[in-house]
């Protein structure tokens, strides 16, 4: 499989160095040239891992980690000369899977790219399919496909659903959703967990999917067993 990687740098030399580096080890990199578009590029690319720098133009590589963790469980990991304890702490806390600082060796940065990859999509092909009605669950790309086409998910919006499809059938209780959501290093409390399980539910529906999920008030949530 040849993986995509997007790599978002605005050091030209550094980013074609980092081409140059993935090129031929399995990965077909790519570098964002509009900064002022890069999630634009980054949906348009779909690339199964993100480079990201912290010092970029217009929006900085915090600013884009979150955009990307609001849409996407793609890796992301930063590369950056700013090594400092806050640094590395704001990046983890915002979504991103490591931190690589510069100047890194190569074999080292390839090592930690390949390994980034196969936990989030070669161990996770060996889990059980996960199917909702004729969509099945990603558990590599952290979306649903139907027909085809993806069905967009959050990083949160994906776990609840993958939680209530491994107990289909069976009541959820909603502390048992919130660990789920903390493992996701997010903080959630009850009402968020409300939020997200409403924003699914209605994305479930506006996919053609109906409504499969259903609530206990006080208790939990349901995943229907006939679906």
């Amino acid at each position: 499989m040849q993986y995509k990687v997007l790599i978002v740098e605005d050091d030209r030399s550094v980013s074609d160095a980092l081409e140059d580096c993935l090129s031929g080890w399995e990965m077909e990199p790519r570098s964002v040239r509009d900064f002022k578009n890069v999630m634009g590029e980054f949906r348009a690319f779909a690339p199964h891992l993100v480079l990201m720098d912290i010092g970029l133009p217009y929006l900085d590589g915090y600013s884009l980690c979150k955009s990307i963790r609001a849409e996407s469980s793609a890796p992301v990991i930063f590369i950056s000369a700013a090594s400092e304890n806050m640094n590395i702490v704001m990046a983890m806390e915002l979504g991103a899977d490591d931190f690589i600082v510069k100047p890194f060796d190569r074999s080292v940065l390839i090592a930690k790219l390949r390994a980034h990859l196969r936990r989030a999509y070669e161990f996770a092909d060996r889990q059980p399919e996960l199917r909702l009605s004729d969509a099945v669950l990603d558990t590599g790309e952290h979306c649903l496909k139907r027909n085809g086409e993806r069905i967009e998910l959050t990083k949160n919006e994906y776990r609840i659903l993958h939680v209530l499809l491994t107990q289909k059938g069976k009541l959820v209780r909603r502390d048992t959703l919130m660990e789920a959501l903390w493992q996701t290093d997010s903080f959630v409390d009850e009402n968020t967990l409300t939020v997200n399980v409403a924003r699914l539910r209605k994305k479930l529906a506006a996919a053609g999917l109906g409504d499969p999920v259903r609530t206990r008030f006080g208790e939990g949530y349901i995943l229907r067993e006939d679906v």
